[in-house]
């Protein structure tokens, strides 16, 4: 049986917090909405404490989906003031989250808290106690883990568990770790604390590692991701939950996990974000990508019309995509631009005269980024024009 794997969907907030990406409280409704369609488990619908406007998000939102079957998490710093405000922005949910941290790494401590581990620790423990006092269900993250001492980390771990906390996050929060080693480092800490509580990860993407880590992560025994639609978030962005999931759907054979993702809704939930911010993901972003499903070599598009798994893993109907499509361009061959032919209502022309519509195809082709249908039209219509007229 595969193993259950949580979806934690920190849109609303990691990435809301990065550049041109801020939401208001109507954005981030249309968004949960989608969300919650989308089948997330866990929604971090901001940071109550930041702005009187985060507070009013998560509070509209705990009060419209907290009944939903989506949990409701709200981020909130190790201090009193911080957990106290999540609270009160999440009273309204059926079932919430309060999503507590505190850096833990000697780099942060130095530089960042001026604290020392011992205060670390105490301000760690007695932010969850006090979550618990709104919440039976509290997450603990320890800001910068992958360049925390593996000794100490776990010494926090066990202490904020023991205090109640549920799920303790190990964030790779600056995107540092290469996947073997995040493995290791995961598992140490599942190890030390059992069933006692989901191991979480929460991996950001600054050496393009996000995804992989974070896979490495459940193969080492973690059991809750935190991910991002269209990969977005501080710097270059956090794990991506199309890439994420898709991942687990597609080699189901070798990576026995599942998710409650509704993957047929990635590709509008990914649509509706972009409309949303001010950027959308690149051309060639996986899954919801705009070439995610394009082919335009030759021999890739000849294949693909002889049998579609040629060239696609992925049915792109199993992510919204409607299907995949031919671009037609200097590498294309004869077989799409005849295919194209045929969906344009041209069915009967010769092979001599697919030749020479090759050759005129090619020849704009090569001054082109693209070659759009009425280009293709108007090539089509020349070759018509040249026929022998047929006799009475």
């Amino acid at each position: 049986m595969n193993q259950r794997i949580q979806i934690f969907d920190t849109t609303l907030r990691d990435g809301e917090q990065s550049p041109g990406c801020s939401m208001t409280v109507p954005e981030k409704m249309k968004m949960a909405a989608k969300l919650v369609e989308l089948g997330v488990d866990i929604m971090e619908a901001g940071f109550p404490i930041a702005s009187h406007g985060d507070f009013e998000a998560v509070d509209a939102i705990s009060r419209e989906f907290g009944d939903r079957g989506v949990t409701i998490a709200a981020l909130a710093r190790s201090t009193s003031k911080d957990v106290e405000r999540a609270g009160e922005a999440l009273k309204h949910a059926k079932r919430s989250r309060i999503h507590t941290f505190i850096a833990t790494s000697d780099i942060h401590l130095q530089y960042k808290l001026k604290k020392s581990r011992e205060q670390v620790l105490e301000e760690a423990v007695k932010a969850v106690e006090l979550a618990r006092t709104f919440t039976d269900d509290v997450e603990f993250s320890a800001e910068d883990a992958s360049r925390t001492d593996p000794e100490y980390l776990e010494q926090v771990s066990r202490a904020v568990v023991a205090a109640g906390a549920s799920t303790v996050n190990l964030p790779d929060t600056v995107g540092f770790s290469i996947p073997t080693e995040y493995a290791a480092f995961i598992r140490k800490v599942v190890q030390a604390i059992g069933d006692k509580a989901i191991v979480s990860v929460h991996c950001h993407d600054d050496l393009g590692l996000a995804v992989a880590n974070s896979l490495a992560a459940v193969e080492a025994g973690a059991r809750q991701i935190e991910c991002t639609m269209n990969g977005i978030g501080e710097r270059a962005g956090n794990c991506s939950l199309e890439e994420i999931v898709m991942i687990f759907k597609t080699r189901q054979a070798v990576l026995p996990y599942e998710t409650r993702i509704n993957t047929e809704h990635l590709f509008s939930a990914s649509q509706l974000l972009t409309s949303i911010i001010t950027f959308g993901p690149q051309p060639n972003k996986a899954i919801v990508g705009d070439n995610a499903f394009a082919h335009e070599a030759g021999i890739h598009q000849d294949g693909y019309l002889k049998n579609k798994s040629t060239y696609e893993i992925i049915d792109p109907k199993s992510v919204g995509v409607p299907e995949g499509k031919l671009v037609l361009g200097k590498h294309s061959g004869r077989h799409a631009l005849a295919d194209r032919c045929r969906e344009l209502g041209f069915t009967e022309f010769t092979k001599e005269e697919i030749d020479v519509l090759y050759q005129g195809f090619t020849a704009l082709a090569d001054r082109v980024k693209g070659v759009r249908n009425d280009q293709i039209l108007a090539l089509c219509k020349e070759i018509m024009a040249k026929r022998a007229p047929v006799s009475a």
